[in-house]
């Protein structure tokens, strides 16, 4: 085999391997040319500049904008990470009710029930078929929408008027003082029920709604048979999509008024904490506890009431009965301040005691639920036999607040 010899990598342009005016490299693969002839450098191809697409794909970033890329996603993953974290410890956190020492403050006899309201006057605000009276006319004979016996305090819708075009007479009171904590004893003999009614127990303050919020503890529609609704009214940043300690079922999580259609988060209890079940067995006790931790609402049938609720209800002004909360066992519903500050959400409650009839909620599901016959307000109005069960009959009503804030 003859020698070749090398050609080497860098080679003078007049040199015997070539006569053009530029000095040349090219390892496999590759070549380099630099050169005086501007004619042979324009005819060399240049890389191009990314298309628009290309701009976006890693191949064509700088170094630069890899690094800054990067961290930013770094970023983005560490803020789901955390936020992950924190939803996790929210929802498997529960508040601290520490037992407290509490004693009876306010009771409210049936003889002398109305004197510690005030009664709301004219139509139903919520779209009710109602006149709600004054004093005069539900102590009137004719009406008899409020009264009382020495054992128990009614409220009731009239059963006598068999035209009332405009709706038909009924009562709604509030109480004179308002509460910003403690425990409330509601104790209830016989529930109204029945085709249109809407009775309530609750609390809020009227003059500053929803502003500081509504807690209703007894409330339901027509006749009653789902059970006992107890639901909280807010306005905004407060849920209840948290770990709960109730028997009730979940009717809502989101207690803010302005989300459906003010639904608010609702609990239901059992068949028989309402309605022809309840007034069946006796009727029985609602308590409602409302503390920074959390609100809480239980029900007792009269057959299992605990003792220290028993000798509450059934002892007089004079009682020093010490209701413990802690001892009663799991509450029928339960809203933790978890994702929600409940002293600034509930503020001045009044306990209002009312009979609404059709209104926005018993008459959207007059038909549909409930199955009652035809038009609700036709109903209410040409049939005051309909009504015999739709009356409240209260016992003692007890406020029991923590020593440590008297």
């Amino acid at each position: 085999m003859a020698y070749k010899q090398p050609r080497p990598a860098f080679y003078p342009a007049h040199s015997s391997y070539g006569d053009s005016q530029a000095y040349s490299m090219d390892p496999p693969g590759q070549r380099f040319v630099q050169s005086h002839d501007p004619t042979l450098a324009q005819s060399l191809p240049s890389r191009p500049a990314p298309s628009g697409s290309q701009r976006f794909h890693p191949r064509y970033w700088s170094k630069r904008t890899r690094i800054i890329v990067g961290a930013v996603i770094g970023v983005i993953l560490l803020i789901i990470i955390i936020a992950a974290a924190v939803a996790g410890s929210k929802n498997n956190s529960y508040p601290d009710y520490t037992p407290l020492t509490y004693n009876i403050v306010d009771t409210y006899e049936p003889a002398t029930f109305f004197q510690n309201f005030q009664y709301f006057t004219g139509y139903d605000p919520t779209g009710g078929f109602v006149h709600y009276d004054s004093m005069q006319y539900a102590t009137n004979p004719t009406y008899n929408t409020t009264f009382v016996s020495p054992d128990s305090a009614f409220v009731q819708v009239d059963r006598t008027g068999s035209n009332e075009i405009t709706g038909r007479h009924s009562a709604r009171v509030t109480s004179l003082k308002q509460y910003n904590d403690g425990l409330f004893l509601f104790d209830v003999k016989h529930s109204p029920y029945g085709c249109a009614t809407w009775p309530a127990i609750w609390l809020t303050d009227p003059s500053n709604w929803p502003l500081h919020g509504e807690i209703d503890i007894v409330e339901t529609v027509n006749q009653g048979s789902s059970g006992v609704h107890s639901t909280l009214h807010t306005t905004n940043d407060c849920s209840m999509k948290v770990k709960r300690k109730q028997s009730g079922s979940v009717d809502g999580k989101n207690c803010y008024n302005g989300t459906d259609a003010n639904n608010g988060c609702g609990v239901v209890g059992a068949t028989d904490t309402y309605g022809a079940a309840l007034n069946q067995n006796g009727g029985g006790v609602y308590a409602c506890e409302l503390r920074k931790e959390g609100i809480r609402i239980w029900f007792f049938a009269r057959a299992s009431l605990p003792g220290d609720v028993s000798t509450a209800i059934n002892s007089g002004e004079a009682d020093t009965t010490r209701p413990d909360p802690s001892k009663w066992g799991e509450a029928l519903a339960d809203f933790p301040s978890t994702d929600c500050d409940i002293g600034s959400h509930f503020k001045n409650q009044s306990i209002i005691i009312n009979i609404s009839l059709c209104g926005q909620w018993a008459g959207r599901d007059y038909n549909t639920v409930d199955k009652c016959p035809g038009n609700c307000q036709d109903y209410v109005a040409q049939n005051p036999a309909a009504f015999d069960q739709a009356y409240w009959e209260l016992g003692r009503f007890k406020y029991v607040d923590d020593e440590e804030t008297l």
